[in-house]
């Protein structure tokens, strides 16, 4: 059918649903744009760093202390991700969609014009840019690589964390990014 979905009813889907067709990749999209995340910079690179948006973010363990984070097996940060074993995550408040809308932009400048209209401190432990204003940072070694189809997952053993100074969190959901609202309860 033209609307993405197959007819007649998926026996594994909740109330005998319709199945999503395999190719339609932009009703997935859709799909999965229902989930709101957060939003991170993920970065990685001592002498010439690297960074790139990513809301595929996620802690694993805390004991021990695991996150994980998916990136494009076409991504310029991923083949450096990888040499390095070692990355640094910010996450973004609010006020930073600017930050999280230049590191998504493809067309940005790369090399060392990459972080030059962003404040960063490197990392402690990996040297990794950490952003300034961020609501949250870790520094991970890279623990494990597993096939994400397009993607890999990195598995990353935190090293060090800590928050910076408070604030809103920055979401992505529907395909945008939103603040949260203030709480009324």
């Amino acid at each position: 059918m033209a609307d993405g979905r197959v007819d007649g009813p998926n026996p594994s889907a909740p109330n005998g649903a319709p199945a999503l067709l395999e190719n339609d990749r932009r009703e997935l999209r859709g799909v999965l744009g229902s989930f709101a995340t957060g939003i991170t910079v993920l970065t990685a690179g001592r002498e010439l760093p690297r960074g790139m948006t990513a809301n595929s973010f996620t802690s694993v363990s805390l004991d021990p202390p695991l996150v994980l984070v998916c990136v494009l097996r076409t991504a310029a940060l991923h083949d450096l991700l990888l040499d390095e074993k070692a990355f640094a995550v910010s996450v973004l408040s609010a006020d930073q969609e600017p930050i999280a809308r230049r590191f998504a932009d493809r067309s940005r400048p790369r090399g060392a014009r990459e972080f030059e209209a962003v404040e960063t401190e490197p990392g402690r432990r990996t040297g990794a840019p950490i952003l300034s204003g961020a609501l949250a940072w870790l520094e991970c070694g890279l623990e494990a690589v597993y096939d994400g189809g397009d993607h890999s997952i990195l598995l990353g053993a935190v090293l060090d964390a800590g928050r910076g100074p408070g604030g809103d969190a920055l979401l992505f959901y529907g395909g945008a990014f939103h603040r949260l609202a203030p709480s009324t309860v």
